[in-house]
């Protein structure tokens, strides 16, 4: 693993433009358009679109529901973006279509046939995550109750058992060959992102100088999802516990293991919602509450994201410049 560069960013302000790594290449979001750059062998591939804006006052703006809506978005789009560029990655990096592809796309078409796989992709993600991360933690942790009869102490297991699994998790993917290349993209869109935040030029040379660290990444969003899962969950538990005393006689039993993954489930939205404006709050502010916030999620880029060669910076600037607000500083986070 490439050894972190630490030159200060110079910080002037904080974007709210954020992006995500493909397969060689970079989608960029703004505040009103998306851009996805990859490079091709005939050189870089763009492709930029409207971004759908909320009117500000809608439903969709609210606090706590502006994080599920946004989250949910992002999957949708993030998954939308990584086919894209699967698309015009080279062709030695591409997989043929299985039979099952091919059939369905002639039974249903080319556009609907993109729909469905993007519908299936997002399911798959969204219930694969939930299940590894959320899901597993709760069973294995539910076993536990034999013995623990704190909600709270309950829940500190559970979460210690679900960073385990996330870290392992990281850990594992970090080591493996053909995402290498992707985590250099990661550490590409966070150094131009940096770049562009302390007001110099967007040059390969500035980039590089930049450190591939940035506290308002999606990584340490997921991190301070997992450790505020123990926090609600804890609290919620108790109360529930109170409202309902039945279930405490029912505590150790295959029923009440039963009822309360089911009711941790339905408070992840809430969790999301609450991650969200934490990730908010960071990202206007810099001082040592919000550093000791995000620096958990700053050590696990250490995992996540590579030092990328000029190429890949290049990639980062042409995702950077494409979504740039016409009008400057209105993508002050």
């Amino acid at each position: 693993m490439a050894k972190t560069k630490n030159e200060p960013c110079c910080e002037k302000f904080k974007t709210m433009i954020g992006g995500q790594a493909l397969i060689e290449g970079i989608m960029m979001r703004g505040p009103e358009k998306d851009a996805i750059v990859v490079r091709t062998k005939d050189g870089l591939k763009l492709e930029v679109k409207p971004r759908k804006i909320h009117k500000k006052g809608s439903f969709a703006t609210w606090p706590l529901v502006r994080g599920a809506v946004g989250f949910f978005d992002s999957q949708v789009t993030g998954v939308k973006a990584l086919m894209q560029s699967a698309d015009l990655a080279p062709e030695e990096m591409q997989e043929e279509p299985s039979k099952f592809d091919k059939w369905l796309e002639e039974k249903l078409g080319n556009e609907k046939f993109q729909k469905v796989v993007l519908g299936i992709a997002v399911a798959l993600g969204l219930g694969m995550s939930i299940a590894l991360f959320f899901l597993l933690p709760m069973i294995v942790g539910s076993f536990f109750d034999r013995w623990i009869e704190s909600a709270l102490l309950l829940n500190l297991v559970e979460g210690l058992i679900r960073m385990v699994i996330f870290g392992g998790y990281m850990l594992l993917v970090s080591r493996m060959s053909e995402m290498r290349r992707v985590f250099s993209y990661h550490g590409a869109e966070h150094k131009t992102i940096r770049c562009y935040e302390a007001g110099l030029p967007l040059t390969v040379e500035n980039v590089q100088k930049m450190t591939r660290l940035h506290p308002r990444c999606g990584t340490s969003f997921l991190l301070v999802v997992m450790l505020l899962s123990i926090l609600v969950f804890s609290i919620a538990s108790s109360a529930l516990l109170a409202v309902v005393p039945a279930l405490e006689a029912m505590q150790g039993t295959v029923g009440y293991r039963i009822i309360m993954i089911a009711f941790k489930l339905l408070l992840l939205p809430l969790v999301v919602a609450i991650a969200y404006e934490i990730n908010r709050l960071v990202g206007r502010h810099d001082n040592w509450f919000t550093r000791i916030l995000t620096a958990p999620g700053m050590w696990m880029q250490n995992f996540t994201t590579n030092e990328p060669d000029d190429s890949m910076i290049e990639v980062g600037i042409a995702a950077v410049v494409a979504v740039l607000p016409e009008k400057e500083g209105t993508d002050r986070w």
